[in-house]
């Protein structure tokens, strides 16, 4: 099979839409370590709500639903992109230099920063409720 301009036509929507569902599992994952405990963190065994960390928690818990489901993509990736880039600057550009993430840790949440920024941008792709929607609205 020729990889066309129709391949990349069909397949562009669903693979974003797959990126989006695999980083927001990821990201979701973030916020159920902090609220819920699960997976187990140590390090947020005393996290309080009312908290920094807290606010990040709740943010990663509903925004990756949101994100997971695809619904509102557009603004939560662009307040979780926000979220990521008070991550870095709070979190880790003070842990080393600001210009290399690898020397602070701040990797990831560069990563996220700019991949939700992309989500802003892009939409969510084909396998989401934003999708579903929007066919609905036009039929």
């Amino acid at each position: 099979m020729a990889l066309d301009h129709a391949f990349f036509s069909t397949w562009r929507p669903r693979a974003l839409a797959l990126l989006r569902i695999v980083t927001a599992y990821l990201y979701l994952m973030h916020g159920t370590a902090k609220l819920l405990g699960m997976p187990h963190v140590a390090m947020f065994d005393k996290l309080q709500l009312f908290s920094l960390a807290g606010l990040a928690g709740t943010l990663e818990l509903v925004g990756g639903v949101l994100l997971l489901l695809g619904l509102f993509t557009r603004p939560v990736a662009f307040i979780l992109s926000g979220e990521m880039a008070f991550a870095y600057f709070i979190g880790h550009a003070p842990r080393g230099s600001i210009l290399v993430p690898m020397l602070n840790q701040g990797e990831l949440a560069v990563l996220y920063c700019f991949v939700f920024l992309y989500f802003a941008l892009a939409g969510a792709g084909t396998w989401s409720l934003d999708a579903v929607w929007r066919r609905s609205a036009v039929a």
